[in-house]
């Protein structure tokens, strides 16, 4: 975690705003509100476009396969040192069927031993998306030897999506939610 206490406070149920009120109340039909979205509901109008195009990212509409999806993320929260990230996606990408060891092996990379060829491309253009914000050839092409258009695409629009999400989680200061852990390689960071 890059800060231990908020710079942007999560909202509060008894001060909420009627806009506020508004984009938070569905989320909380599903369980506790999570602090990126009290976070975020600071600026409601903000938050509601941001949904929209997060529920594009994390649905079936997004060519990625869940599970590959999954690793993107995780990727993606790894190299931006967002613990909150990170901790909220291994959960999911769990769900999603990654495996412990998968999960692991994300912090070192592409190179490292063990990853499919789809599962490296992946990860490649990942690195090269948050380092460079380009995809280099033969990245592009090694993605396009396993995913078809559409897919690589939303590659792009998924590794965007997450870095700017953890950008928001790491600089406003967005703390872990109940019962998340923080990843050893992660603190402090």
């Amino acid at each position: 975690m890059r800060l231990d206490r908020p710079r942007i406070a999560p909202a509060a149920d008894d001060a909420l705003t009627p806009a506020q009120r508004e984009v938070l109340t569905p989320l909380g039909m599903r369980g506790p509100v999570l602090n990126i979205f009290r976070t975020m509901a600071r600026a409601p109008e903000s938050l509601t476009a941001f949904l929209a195009w997060g529920s594009y990212i994390l649905s079936r509409r997004n060519g990625l396969p869940e599970r590959e999806r999954e690793l993107v993320i995780l990727r993606v929260g790894f190299l931006c040192k967002s613990g909150y990230e990170w901790g909220q996606h291994v959960v999911i990408g769990r769900r999603a069927g990654l495996t412990e060891a998968e999960i692991a092996r994300i912090k070192q990379g592409p190179a490292a031993p063990g990853w499919s060829p789809a599962d490296r491309a992946l990860l490649a253009a990942t690195d090269q998306l948050v380092g460079d914000h380009f995809v280099q050839d033969g990245a592009w092409a090694d993605l396009a030897a396993h995913f078809d258009e559409k897919t690589r695409m939303d590659v792009v629009y998924t590794v965007g999506q997450y870095t700017q999400v953890s950008m928001v989680l790491n600089t406003f200061g967005v703390q872990l939610d109940d019962g998340m852990t923080l990843d050893a390689d992660l603190r402090g960071q």
